[in-house]
């Protein structure tokens, strides 16, 4: 029992993800970025799209919905509480379901605050995190609908996950964060050996994507949120660590 992950680019900067399950061969595309992306990697593969696994209602993650759906008749699953921002959702779910692709199984998690009924799905037998715009390598989703204490509590049941999981996020946006990351953190040497290989990555033409999350549960400034050091940069000591990750937020921001 095991997947092969594709990774490929979408629209200008978002990660698009074929997840093909070898046993069956089932294939899900987590999200809905683009069609032509998504075919061309099907395509490339030679896989045939039956699922679609989308975590939230935004545009650059469910535009291509209605097309891959009429050609490929594909299952969609969604998360329950954007229902009626979602059109084609044939299964609803959160947190706490779970969702099979052929023999794999994914555990669904609620993570609001990016929207408030964002969700992401959890492959603990074969260690992979499909955050979308919850978690990125080196930050977190902007709050566009939520408040920070849910996204606080969203945010540390991806940190209980193990270390070697690999997170698979939504966007492109490493470089950026670890700027952020280190104007707030510059003592975190995580952070620093983080830094340094993202800017490697990147020179080389070379996506952040996939990242171990014990990697990001140690330079990511979100996760620490709870730490004596992010709290003493923003004169938070003392303070509930959701009033530190959202002066944290705040600060991106406004960066």
């Amino acid at each position: 029992m095991a997947v092969i992950v594709d990774v490929f680019g979408a629209r200008d900067d978002n990660f698009g993800y074929l997840v093909h399950d070898t046993a069956s061969g089932r294939t899900a595309a987590i999200d809905a970025p683009e069609t032509a992306a998504i075919k061309a990697a099907l395509a490339r593969r030679g896989w045939d799209l039956t699922d679609i696994f989308i975590t939230h209602h935004h545009l650059d993650h469910v535009e291509a919905i209605p097309e891959l759906k009429a050609e490929f008749g594909a299952r969609v699953v969604g998360p329950k509480a954007e229902a009626d921002k979602i059109a084609d959702l044939d299964v609803l779910v959160a947190g706490g379901d779970t969702v099979t692709l052929g023999e794999t199984s994914f555990d669904i998690y609620d993570t609001p605050g990016h929207t408030l009924g964002h969700i992401v799905f959890h492959d603990p037998v074969g260690k992979h995190l499909f955050s979308a715009d919850a978690l990125f390598s080196l930050g977190v989703g902007r709050m566009f609908e939520g408040t920070p204490g849910p996204m606080w509590e969203g945010i540390k049941q991806l940190r209980a996950l193990p270390d070697d999981t690999l997170v698979y996020c939504g966007h492109e946006y490493t470089a950026s964060n670890a700027k952020f990351a280190l104007s707030v953190d510059p003592d975190n040497t995580a952070l620093q050996k983080r830094a340094n290989e993202v800017a490697a990555l990147r020179a080389a033409g070379k996506p952040t994507i996939p990242f171990p999350l014990g990697e990001d549960k140690a330079a990511n400034p979100f996760m620490r949120a709870d730490e004596p050091a992010l709290a003493r940069h923003y004169g938070l000591e003392g303070a509930d660590p959701a009033e530190v990750f959202a002066a944290i937020r705040k600060g991106k921001d406004n960066f």
